[in-house]
């Protein structure tokens, strides 16, 4: 499969909304999945990269490694109020992630919420790769 020229493509699934994330490789992969669940929450221009933070995950499969990411950032903007634009995966393997992620604080005053991402969930999620990488993922909202 040629590497699509999008990152991510946005589909609905019955109460829930899901992606599917492309990728050259699994870093690739990963951050396009991160930015393809941001972009329900919110609008990416109207964050600044104000601060870095490193964040490590990890999971029993490359799956699970997948839920496990999206579910930390949930908890980096839902739990410590940090709003990701950008992420840079450094290192991925089946079972660990570590990325560094460029953003700032919630500024009520600034940043629009679109939807409420509660979770990304078990239910369908797959990776695959043929030739490049794709990942889809349901959130539940």
């Amino acid at each position: 499969m040629p590497a699509p020229t999008v990152p991510f493509e946005v589909f609905d699934h019955t109460a829930d909304v899901g992606i599917i994330a492309y990728g050259r490789d699994l870093a690739e992969l990963f951050a396009n999945a991160a930015r393809g669940m941001f972009h329900f929450i919110i609008d990416p221009s109207a964050v600044q990269e104000r601060e870095r933070r490193t964040r490590t995950v990890e999971a029993d499969d490359l799956e699970g490694l997948l839920v496990a990411w999206l579910n930390d950032l949930l908890v980096v903007l839902n739990g410590d109020g940090f709003i990701p634009a950008a992420f840079v995966v450094e290192e991925v393997t089946p079972t660990r992630l570590r990325a560094v992620l460029a953003g700032e604080p919630v500024d009520s005053e600034r940043h629009r919420f679109r939807m409420d991402v509660k979770a990304a969930t078990y239910h369908l999620v797959q990776i695959s790769q043929d030739g490049g990488w794709s990942a889809r993922v349901i959130f539940d909202i």
